[in-house]
């Protein structure tokens, strides 16, 4: 890789790509695909745009992408998401294999508000409080250091789609749950298997500090205080509009929208549960969709049979989702092409490690 210290704007963009027309750089991107063939693997999150979508190998959720990148033998992998993505990617591909995020702002808020310092703080305070009686689980939308952590103290990570089954083993392991960065995933996990919400409690990192309102002892679900930036702009409201406007029309959201938003919508799961929904759905069915926008424009364009609206009209896409462009796709390749890796993501040995195991342990039980 070359030497970032020496070259201090490798990561910036060169202002050539920004006058290239979108066929030009289409035309280059299609190239080089063929020229790299089976060294070159490029995946793609359902959230990104169709200018880059449109080049993935394969489209997927987070963990889905990383898990076929591992059984992926290409030399290159440009990862077309964000930066924990990437991080998960590398740390399940062989180390001979380069991961690549063709911008390395594209980061996610949501894995942000989980920082390690914070963590590791907060931790010490849970124990001094409830003891050893606490087991980690963190969303695969973390960082690689919050994984090895979970990793390390014996948890598992999770995905929107198995956060059920890996909390109700979680709970086999230890009395209570401290589930991270995202606390309505949590909520909205742990209130489907039964826990009622006074039994959760929020732990508020800045603070460091329990946000609870009864005796301690009563807890089963400490819940980070982080949120997707996206899903959290879902409102109650937004749903009593579509019910007054159209009350055929089914709302489906994510479950990392807030526990009021989730019980007053018709479904919610997983972004492929959501695809799945709308895929296997009557023609002239109707749907309000939850989640990130440029997922729903590329629902409405695939199924012109049926009727879909963001379930928010004022939403926009998922500005860190947002930052892999055509422009920045290109350059990485043809940076490849030239025998430059730029924006090469990779995970220190230590911390790769310690997130396996957590990675391992859901794996092992999905």
């Amino acid at each position: 890789m070359l030497d970032m210290l020496q070259q201090p704007n490798n990561n910036i963009l060169p202002e050539s790509y920004k006058n290239l027309t979108d066929r030009e750089m289409e035309k280059r991107v299609r190239e080089i695909k063929e020229h790299f063939g089976d060294r070159l693997f490029i995946p793609g999150h359902h959230y990104q745009k169709d200018e880059v979508v449109q080049f993935a190998d394969a489209a997927g959720d987070s963990l889905q992408l990383a898990q076929l990148s591992a059984e992926n033998p290409a030399e290159f992998i440009v990862f077309c998401g964000v930066h924990f993505m990437a991080e998960t990617a590398d740390i399940l591909t062989e180390p001979h294999q380069k991961v690549i995020l063709p911008d390395l702002r594209a980061g996610c808020s949501m894995a942000d508000m989980a920082d390690i310092h914070q963590t590791e703080r907060g931790w010490k305070r849970m124990q001094e409080a409830l003891g050893d009686t606490i087991l980690p689980l963190t969303y695969v939308n973390s960082t690689a250091a919050i994984k090895a952590f979970v990793g390390e103290n014996g948890g598992a990570t999770v995905t929107s789609s198995n956060a059920k089954q890996m909390l109700e083993w979680a709970f086999t392991e230890k009395e209570r749950i401290l589930f991270l960065p995202d606390q309505h995933l949590g909520r909205n996990t742990a209130y489907d298997l039964g826990i009622p919400l006074d039994q959760m409690a929020v732990w508020n990192p800045i603070l460091n500090t329990f946000e609870y309102q009864g005796d301690l002892e009563d807890v089963k679900v400490i819940l980070w205080k982080g949120h997707c930036s996206v899903h959290e702009n879902f409102h109650i409201n937004n749903v009593e509009e579509i019910r007054k406007n159209d009350s055929q029309m089914n709302v489906i959201v994510h479950p990392e929208c807030s526990r009021e938003v989730v019980a007053l919508s018709d479904f919610a799961g997983s972004t492929k549960y959501i695809i799945d929904t709308i895929n296997q759905a009557p023609a002239g069915s109707k749907w309000a969709i939850g989640t990130e926008m440029n997922l729903v424009k590329r629902l409405i364009r695939q199924h012109p049979d049926k009727e879909i609206v963001s379930l928010n009209p004022q939403m926009c896409p998922c500005l860190t989702m947002n930052r892999i462009d055509l422009p920045h796709l290109l350059w990485a390749l043809e940076s490849l092409e030239h025998g430059a890796v730029k924006n090469q993501i990779t995970v220190d040995q230590a911390t790769a490690e310690k997130a396996k195991l957590a990675l391992d342990r859901m794996l092992a039980r999905v």
